[in-house]
Parts: structure tokens; C-alpha cells; sequence
């Protein structure tokens, strides 16, 4: 089988799983009648703009009220709110891909904007910021360290890497987090208390994107103290590992140096989980940190999901779900690909 049309069967596949979570999520939605109060509030949404416009030409409240009921029975029957869910489940799971689920209740964008698809496109970006900048430090310092610790094992580096794991895995973000805000926001004033800027925020662009760097710093310490442990000792392991293979010993035995030994008999064969962890975290990262967000209020799209549950805005938190369904996906499809291009013995047969 070529490689072209294994990675086409592949993604094939993929697709396939995305398909049936939307079909899980829409037998969910439409038979727990979630469906049906997503459909009536855009109804009901749309009435209360045409009101405002036919008030101005209609005095009579009873003539208003008669069209008012005429058109809330076509959208209705344009909604297919007259038939039942399974019926409309087609169309139910088109909207869910294109996001085209009304309006949120609660929530609006920072244009003014309560449509859902905006809503998600304009936080998505501040998440990839903050998320990515963490998810650099973090694979930078498990290269860095975890590799180096993974050659001495049982050293004192080695045992000192291993306690700080221990002890950055247990650390509860939410609590971290208010720590760091109490010691260099509160008592220490070196950083601000949250937010992504200032009030009112810089004009000059060289100024914004400084003020922007500083409101970053609190959110990024804080997740990357939290969630490099774990990094490193998932590099340490994956290497030591590695580290202990017959062909290592092989290429130490010929006399080659540490570095290239390091790098082409160690690093290289470790590289497909050292990739798989990093792009899986990659995938769960842009879904958001949703306490370390909502601790800072980062507008990203943590903090947006932890608004939509307490609201119980049905609507946005089934377009959530969906988006971070869909970055899953493409993100094992990536990694599928990625796969071939490290490791020359891995083909699909």
C-alpha cells in the first residue's frame, strides 16, 4: 500500500470518528431536548428584532401581536421545530460543523457580538498564545533536561529532577495560581492581577505588545511550574529507556562521541512518543486551561467554556465541545503524518 493512500485511509478514518462523535452528540442533544431550547431561543431572538422593527410601522398592540404570532409560526416550521428531532437531524449536525448554532445567551464578543462563531474565533487566538508559549518552555526544557538526566540515571540531577516532578505534577493550578497573583501582584506589584492588558490599553503598537508580554508572564509561570514535571519525566523515561539499548552501547563501543551518540542513537529512535506527547498536548492545549484562565481572566477559551457551563448556555457549550473534538482529530492526523517524516521504520503496510 502507498503511502499517499494509507494516509488518505487514515484520515479517512479520522473523519469517520469525528462523524460519529457529531451523530453521538446530536442523538444527545435532540433527545434531551437540548436541541429543541437551542432552536427556540434563536426564535425567540429572532421575534424580538422583528418586534422592534414592526413596532415602528404597527400601532395597533393587537395587529402587532397577530404578525408577530404569523411569523413565529414560519420560523418555527423554517426551524423544523414542528417535527420531531430525529427528523431534524440532519440539519442539526450541519450546524454543529459549521457552527451555525444562533446566538449565546450570555456571552458577546468584544466587538458586541453574541453570534457564536464569533465568539469562539475571536478567543481561540488568545488561547494558541498563551497555551503555545507554555507548550514551547515546556518541550524545551524536557529536551534540555530530561535527555541530560535520562544519560546520568540514579545521579543527584537525576533524583533532584524527580522530586521536582513529584511535586509540579501534585500542585493544583487554580491554587498556584492564586499564590502567584497574592506574592508578585499583591504584596511584591511586579506583575499585574490579570487580564490581557492594561486599562485603557496602550495605543502604540510597541507599547501594547510589551503590555501584553507582562500580562503573559503571571498565566505562563504559573503553567509551566505546574506542568513541566510531568514533561520532564515523561522525556526522562522515554530516553532512559532508549539509553539502555544494545545499539547505544554498540555506538559508544566504536568510539563515537557523546554527542553524536546523544542525538542519532538515542534521540532519534525516542523521537515518535516524545512527538506524540507533544502534539496530543498540543491538541489539549488550544482547548484551554480553564482555571488558570478564569484565576487570570485570560479571554481565551478556558475562561469561555467555565462562562458557557455557569450559564448553562447549551448552545456554546455544544460548539465547544464540537471544536475541541475537531482539533483532536486533525492533531492524530498530523501526528500520523509526522510519524513517516522521524522515523524512516515506520510504514503502513
Amino acid at each position: 500500500m502507498g503511502l499517499k493512500r494509507a494516509l488518505t485511509l487514515k484520515a479517512a478514518s479520522l473523519v469517520v470518528v469525528l462523524l460519529f462523535v457529531l451523530l453521538l452528540t446530536t442523538i444527545i442533544i435532540g433527545a434531551t431536548g437540548i436541541s429543541d431550547k437551542i432552536l427556540n431561543g434563536m426564535v425567540q431572538d429572532n421575534l424580538r428584532a422583528i418586534r422592534q422593527e414592526l413596532a415602528r410601522e404597527i400601532r395597533n398592540p393587537e395587529d402587532l401581536e397577530r404578525a408577530l404570532e404569523k411569523i413565529k409560526e414560519d420560523l418555527i416550521r423554517s426551524y423544523g421545530l414542528d417535527k420531531p428531532w430525529y427528523v431534524r437531524m440532519p440539519d442539526m449536525i450541519w450546524r454543529i460543523v459549521t457552527l451555525d448554532l444562533g446566538n449565546s445567551r450570555t456571552v458577546v464578543s468584544f466587538s458586541g457580538s453574541n453570534k457564536i462563531s464569533d465568539i469562539i474565533l475571536e478567543r481561540l487566538p488568545n488561547t494558541v498564545l498563551l497555551m503555545i508559549t507554555v507548550l514551547i518552555i515546556n518541550f524545551a526544557l524536557s529536551l534540555m533536561i530530561g535527555v541530560r538526566v535520562a544519560t546520568k540515571p540514579g545521579s543527584f540531577l537525576d533524583r533532584l529532577i524527580s522530586m521536582y516532578s513529584a511535586v509540579s505534577y501534585a500542585l493544583p493550578t487554580w491554587w498556584l495560581g492564586i499564590l502567584m497573583i497574592l506574592v508578585f501582584a499583591f504584596y511584591l506589584k511586579i506583575f499585574p492581577f490579570g487580564g490581557m492588558y492594561s486599562t485603557p490599553p496602550p495605543v502604540d503598537p510597541l507599547v501594547r505588545s510589551l503590555d501584553l508580554v507582562w500580562h503573559l508572564c503571571l498565566p505562563v509561570l504559573t503553567l509551566v511550574i505546574a506542568t513541566s514535571g510531568s514533561w520532564i519525566y515523561i522525556t526522562r523515561s522515554i530516553v532512559i529507556t532508549t539509553a539502555q539499548e544494545d545499539f547505544v552501547s554498540i555506538a559508544r563501543a566504536k568510539g563515537l562521541s557523546e554527542r553524536i551518540v546523544l542525538w542519532r542513537y538515542i534521540i532519534r529512535p525516542a523521537a515518535p512518543p516524545i512527538l506524540t506527547n507533544l502534539i496530543l498536548s498540543l491538541a489539549a492545549y488550544l482547548g484551554g486551561a480553564i482555571l488558570t484562565e478564569t484565576i487570570f481572566s485570560w479571554p481565551g477559551m478556558g475562561l469561555l467554556y467555565f462562562e458557557a457551563i455557569m450559564s448553562v448556555d447549551e448552545a456554546l457549550i455544544l460548539a465547544l465541545t464540537y471544536m475541541y473534538t475537531l482539533i483532536y482529530v486533525i492533531a492524530r492526523f498530523v501526528l500520523e503524518v509526522l510519524y513517516v517524516i522521524v522515523d524512516p521504520r515506520v510504514r503502513y503496510a
